[in-house]
């Protein structure tokens, strides 16, 4: 099974980043159309790629060819250098979804990762890489960003039906037959609530384990 943590450690803000940027399927796994997800920082494909490729190398063995839609990438670097090694990166415009990224290894196969936006919140990044590293998910990586944003849609407007505000009083109430709830939580919180999901990290390394290098 996927390796998991706990939700306060999802969200408690701590060096080097408190959000697990990588997440990939189970070993030996059945196949499926995605291995993973990875949410890198920004969209500066030379900057990103070494720190990913230098976690997936010992795990899927030399990555030596990487290849984006350019869609979403400003510049494609034709290589970068990840340990000593040099990594080909090339780009397929109507042949690759754009939400992807295809990597191949000499020694193994090849791999296809859900690249979660930059820009994703904590709560839809935190999904999308638990639907990705499914060992039976059979969705495309932009059919689960279209899932996604429909969560969103659902969190966000639970959360402004929720709170009645009393015409004379200006304070919140609540229908008394309901569950009370806080009023604080967020989207992202409600995302995963209602998607049933748990925070997901390396397959490979337990749920107690020191935190692997930043990605």
């Amino acid at each position: 099974m996927t390796a998991t943590i706990s939700l306060p450690s999802m969200f408690e803000d701590r060096s080097p980043s408190p959000y697990p940027r990588l997440s990939l399927a189970p070993v030996g796994s059945a196949p499926a159309l995605l291995d993973g997800a990875w949410w890198p920082r920004s969209r500066d494909l030379e900057a990103e790629l070494p720190s990913l490729l230098a976690v997936l190398d010992p795990l899927w063995g030399r990555i030596t060819r990487v290849a984006v839609n350019p869609v979403h990438w400003p510049t494609v670097p034709r290589k970068v250098s990840v340990a000593g090694h040099v990594v080909k990166v090339g780009w397929f415009l109507t042949e690759q979804d754009p939400h992807e990224m295809l990597l191949l290894s000499y020694r193994v196969g090849r791999w296809n990762l859900l690249v979660v936006p930059p820009q994703t919140t904590p709560g839809s990044a935190t999904w999308l890489m638990a639907a990705a590293s499914d060992p039976l998910g059979m969705s495309t990586a932009s059919r689960l960003m279209e899932e996604a944003t429909f969560l969103r849609t659902v969190a966000e407007t639970d959360r402004a039906v929720e709170a009645v505000w009393d015409s004379e009083g200006g304070h919140m109430v609540r229908d008394p037959a309901s569950r009370p709830r806080n009023p604080a939580v967020t989207a992202d919180e409600r995302i995963l609530t209602v998607a049933g999901v748990t925070p997901v990290g390396r397959p490979d390394v337990p749920a107690d384990a020191p935190d692997p290098p930043p990605i």
